[in-house]
């Protein structure tokens, strides 16, 4: 019968998409654990100068008093207007509803820019997010960089697109520059944050500085001084922060897929399991009728 034909063909090309998805799970959950030693990494890292900034940073204010002199990627500028969005998607979709929940905020952001009277520029790292946020702002767009972290993040691929920015920044292209991206926390946990890059604060999720933890009383002598030394580890954190950025939200990403394929291939599974039933059923159908046409034959006979 064709039916029959039609069930056995179509089963058959279930269970070859089943396999693909199972593979890419095994493939993503791989691509996963990179990232999560990679954000465990970092973050320590990124801790560490956050802690040695706040020591130094107190240190030189009490030294320098009114005359403390910050690094330029410190400095909020007065009344700024020109902002920049930087939202971090994949180049890839088959990764569920990742990519339109990081545009969702980005959209959101951008309306409430343009609502407060700001010029809003976005730059879209991964080319999902340029294909949703286009439908809605496509004017908005300056650039779309594909490709980042493809074969894994890597701090040297980051640090060149952090000093870009900065470049940027200090070329007065924009007054304040933003980061939306997805804060990775659990394979079935992920926070989606719009956080400021530019000027500089203290810590990527917030702008008030840390308190300083001293053991016994004890003191700290800088060398440089702790100005001195307060600016030059602004370079180091913010690259360590923009990277921070990158393999969040590729874990993110990896996480999504890999939760997404996994669905996928249970979906699969449970679609061969009625198919398999429904053509076990139209066989014995097949069968009893013809088993009763030939009983009838014979009997006429």
């Amino acid at each position: 019968m064709a039916g029959l034909k039609e069930l056995r063909t179509r089963i058959e090309s279930i269970k070859s998409t089943q396999k693909i998805t199972s593979a890419m799970k095994m493939v993503a959950a791989a691509r996963l654990r990179k990232a999560q030693i990679l954000t465990d990494s970092a973050s320590a890292y990124s801790d560490g100068i956050v802690k040695i900034l706040a020591r130094a940073g107190a240190a030189a204010r009490e030294h320098q008093k009114e005359n403390l002199t910050v690094s330029e990627f410190m400095q909020s500028r007065e009344n700024p207007q020109k902002y920049l969005l930087v939202v971090f998607t994949s180049d890839r979709g088959l990764c569920g509803s990742y990519n339109a929940n990081v545009a969702r905020v980005a959209l959101q952001r951008i309306h409430e820019l343009e609502n407060a009277g700001k010029n809003v520029q976005v730059v879209c790292i991964g080319r999902k997010g340029r294909d949703i946020i286009r439908r809605f702002y496509a004017d908005r767009i300056t650039s779309c960089i594909e490709g980042v972290a493809r074969k894994g993040a890597s701090y040297a691929e980051s640090s060149i697109l952090a000093e870009k920015f900065c470049q940027s920044f200090l070329a007065k292209d924009f007054d304040v520059c933003e980061v939306v991206y997805s804060r990775f926390h659990s394979v079935m946990n992920r926070e989606i944050k719009s956080v400021q890059f530019l000027p500089a604060v203290w810590s990527a999720d917030t702008d008030e500085a840390p308190k300083i933890e001293l053991v016994d009383g004890a003191e700290y002598e800088y060398e440089p001084q702790p100005e001195e030394l307060v600016n030059c580890l602004v370079d180091n954190y913010i690259k360590a922060a923009f990277f921070a950025y990158v393999i969040n939200a590729q874990a993110s990403e990896q996480g999504a897929r890999m939760t997404s394929m996994d669905n996928a291939t249970r979906n699969a599974k449970d679609m061969i399991a009625k198919l398999t039933l429904k053509y076990n059923r139209m066989r014995q159908t097949s069968i009893t009728t013809e088993l009763i046409e030939i009983i009838a034959g014979a009997e006429a006979l």
